[in-house]
């Protein structure tokens, strides 16, 4: 079966509304054990180290959800070693925006400090991937997202199956009705077409 590999974004944690939310479905379907929801280390270099270490053993049998940074980590993921991707309002070039954050930044669950420098942007330039394989991801973007421009994310993902959302939010406003679509997208086989509508 599927492993669901949830990746929080910037300055989250699995403490976060979205990442709480897919906790609890996919543990009233029992199927807690086919989730993967680790807190990400913020230097990229470590966060990818954590992620190949979690994500090569799965075999190309996972599907990344990642939220806003963990979207730009998924596509990187699904480049390396196979598996599926939904991307929850993604950041797409994060490094282009990292001058926004330089200096000491909070962690919006947990209170931790990290401290933000240039080299920050160079760490997570070298792991983009552009998607190659454009059946293995679903874009999820709500056109009200404040902190990152969802047309990029539409443009970026030219091809790729996408739902997009009037209004809304970064924080994907109703995320958690899209769960069971989700779980069906992650499973269902590749040669299959995909239509939104019908996934249950």
């Amino acid at each position: 079966m599927t492993t669901l590999v949830y990746l929080h974004g910037f300055l989250s944690s699995p403490l976060s509304q979205k990442a709480q939310e897919t906790i609890a479905w996919m543990t009233e379907q029992g199927l807690a054990s086919q989730l993967i929801c680790p807190q990400i280390p913020m230097h990229p270099i470590a966060a990818i180290e954590l992620l190949r270490e979690l994500i090569a053993p799965l075999k190309g049998d996972f599907c990344v959800v990642g939220s806003s940074l963990g979207g730009f980590f998924a596509t990187w993921a699904v480049e390396e070693f196979g598996g599926r991707a939904v991307l929850i309002n993604p950041a797409v070039q994060p490094y282009a925006l990292i001058n926004q954050y330089l200096g000491p930044q909070q962690n919006y669950q947990t209170g931790e400090i990290h401290h933000i420098d240039a080299s920050f942007a160079d760490n997570l330039r070298q792991f983009e991937r552009k998607p190659s394989r454009l059946q293995r991801y679903w874009l999820l973007s709500q056109t009200g997202d404040e902190v990152l421009d969802y047309q990029a994310a539409v443009g970026y993902y030219q091809g790729c199956l996408q739902t997009i959302e009037s209004g809304g939010d970064h924080s994907f406003i109703g995320f958690a009705q899209w769960l069971p679509q989700i779980w069906a997208f992650a499973n269902t086989p590749f040669e299959n077409e995909i239509d939104v509508e019908n996934l249950k």
